[in-house]
C-alpha cells in the first residue's frame, strides 16, 4: 500500500513513520511519499526517517517530491497535515488576536477563524486533486482545525475524508490509567467537536467507572484534566472536558497569560522549528537523536500557560510519549485495509447521530471503522450546555466555509463576530483588517 503524506516536511512525520514501522503485518504500508513545497524541510525529515529505519529489514520505502500531482497518483492513503501559513502565520494569527484582547490560539477563538480561512481554499483545491487522481484513496485530515477543515474536504470527498485529533484518545487514557484500567479494553463516550468536547462515561466491561472518579475528590484531581479545571467545576459539569475547552470556561484567565507571556506558543514554535531545522542543513547532525531532543521539548511546553493559570504544574511523564495522533492514523488505516473492525474516535459527517446538528456536520464522536470506512455510533444528546457551544461554534465553521467560497469581507466578519470569544462585531471586523493586513492569503475576501 502507498501512503501519501501532505505536509510531509512537518515536524511530527517522524512519529506517522514510527508507527509504521511497527507494524509488520500482512497489508502494511509498504511505500511512503512525502510531498511538501519546502525543499530543506523534505530533507530534514528524510534524514530522520532514514535513521529511523536503520536495522528494519521491511521499512516501508520512502520518497520525497515537490509534484503534488505525482504524490498523489496511485496512493491508497492520503494523510494530510498541511500548515498553510507555515509557523509565522500561527505566530501572527495569535498576536493580531491578543492586540484585540481575544484569544489567538490556532484552533479556538479569532486564531482558528484566521487559520481556517487562509486553509480551506488550500484543502478544497487538495480535495479535488485527490477525487481527480487518487479516486480510491482514503484521506485522513489532521490539517487544523480539523473538523472544520474535514468538513470542508467532505463536500468533495464524502465519506472518504476522516479526521483524525490525539486530545481524545490522551484524554480517555489518563482517565482510564487514574481508575486503574486498562486504556485498550475501556469504551469513551465522548462527544462533540474537534477540540470542543466532554468524556461523558467510561465503560469497563460493560460498567460506567466515570461516577467512580467523581466521587473521589483526591482521585479527580490527580490527572491533568483534573488539575487543569479544578475538580468542583468538573463534578458540576458531571463530565471531564477535552483540554481546549479550558480556553472556554477560563477565557479572561487564559487571555491575560498570553498576553503576559513572553511569547506566543507559535512563536516559541517558530523559534524553535526553526532551529532544528537550520541544524538538520549540517549533514553531520545526527538527524533522529536532534529531532527527538526537539519533540521532548515541544511536548513538555504543550498549553503551559493553561497550566500555569490552573496553578496544574508540569505535564505528567506519560503525556509526553508518543502514541497520539499517530497510532489512530495506523489504527485507522488497519481497519480500512484489513476490514479489522475496530473503535475510534473521530471527526465525521453526523448524519443522525447529533440531533441538533444536520447531516453534513463535521462531528467528533466514537465510529466503529471497517472496509466501509467510519461510522458514527449512536449517542445521547448532549446537554443543554454543550448544546450551546457546539450549535454556536458550528455557526462559525459554516461562515467560515462560505467566507472560503463567496470571497465575502462580511461573511468573514460574521464568522468572528459569532464566535462565542469574540464579544463585539466592531471587534470582529477589526479582527478582519487586522488579518487581511498580515496575510497576502486572505486578499481574496473583498
Amino acid at each position: 500500500m502507498k501512503l501519501t503524506i501532505l505536509g510531509g516536511g512537518g515536524f511530527r512525520v517522524p512519529l506517522v513513520y514510527g508507527a509504521l514501522l511497527a507494524d509488520h503485518a500482512e497489508g502494511r504500508v509498504s511505500a511512503v511519499t512525502l510531498y511538501d513545497t519546502d525543499a530543506d524541510r523534505l530533507t530534514a525529515v528524510a534524514r530522520v526517517l532514514t535513521e529511523q529505519a536503520e536495522g528494519i529489514a521491511d521499512a516501508p520505502a520512502v520518497v520525497a517530491t515537490n509534484e503534488l500531482d505525482e504524490a498523489l497518483r496511485g496512493a491508497d492513503f492520503v494523510f494530510s497535515a498541511i500548515r498553510v501559513g507555515g509557523l509565522a502565520g500561527r505566530a501572527a494569527d495569535e498576536r493580531v488576536a491578543l492586540d484585540e484582547g481575544v484569544l489567538g490560539q490556532e484552533t479556538v477563538g479569532a486564531g482558528g477563524i484566521a487559520y481556517g480561512l487562509r486553509t480551506v481554499p488550500v484543502v478544497v483545491d487538495l480535495a479535488r486533486r485527490i477525487a481527480r487522481l487518487a479516486p480510491h484513496a482514503w484521506v485522513i485530515n489532521f490539517t487544523n482545525p480539523a473538523g472544520l477543515v474535514t468538513e470542508a474536504m467532505s463536500r468533495h470527498l464524502g465519506d472518504r475524508v476522516i479526521g483524525i485529533c490525539d486530545s481524545p484518545v490522551g484524554l480517555g487514557r489518563r482517565i482510564a490509567r487514574v481508575l486503574g484500567a486498562d486504556p485498550d479494553r475501556a469504551r469513551v463516550d465522548y462527544v462533540g467537536l474537534n477540540h470542543l468536547g466532554w468524556v461523558r462515561g467510561l465503560y469497563v466491561e460493560g460498567r460506567d467507572e466515570l461516577p467512580r472518579l467523581f466521587a473521589d475528590p483526591e482521585l479527580l484531581g490527580s490527572f491533568e484534566e483534573g488539575r487543569l479545571f479544578g475538580t468542583d467545576w468538573l463534578r458540576s459539569l458531571g463530565a471531564i472536558p477535552n483540554e481546549y475547552l479550558h480556553y472556554y470556561y477560563f477565557n479572561r484567565e487564559a487571555v491575560r497569560a498570553y498576553q503576559e507571556a513572553e511569547q506566543t506558543r507559535g512563536a516559541f514554535l517558530r523559534e524553535q522549528q526553526e532551529g532544528f531545522y537550520g541544524r538538520m542543513k549540517n549533514p553531520d547532525t545526527p538527524a533522529l537523536a536532534t529531532w527527538d531532543r526537539t519533540r521532548a521539548e515541544r511536548e513538555a511546553t504543550y498549553m503551559s500557560e493553561n497550566r500555569d493559570v490552573a496553578g496544574a504544574g508540569e505535564r505528567d511523564e506519560s503525556d509526553l510519549d508518543s502514541g497520539g495522533y499517530e497510532q489512530v492514523a495506523l489504527a485507522l488505516m488497519r481497519a480500512v485495509a484489513r476490514n479489522e473492525r475496530t473503535s475510534l474516535i473521530l471527526n465525521v459527517r453526523n448524519r443522525t447521530t447529533l440531533s441538533v446538528l444536520d447531516a453534513d456536520a463535521v462531528i467528533e464522536v466514537p465510529c466503529l471503522v471497517d472496509a466501509n470506512g467510519a461510522q458514527p455510533v449512536a449517542v445521547d444528546p448532549l446537554p443543554y450546555h454543550a448544546v450551546g457551544l457546539v450549535t454556536s461554534v458550528k455557526a462559525v465553521e459554516r461562515a467560515v466555509l462560505d467566507a472560503a467560497a463567496s470571497g465575502s469581507r462580511a461573511d468573514a466578519v460574521r464568522a468572528f463576530a459569532l464566535h462565542p470569544l469574540v464579544d463585539s462585531v466592531s471587534v470582529a471586523r477589526r479582527l478582519v483588517d487586522g488579518y487581511t493586513g498580515v496575510h497576502p492569503g486572505l486578499s481574496y475576501l473583498t
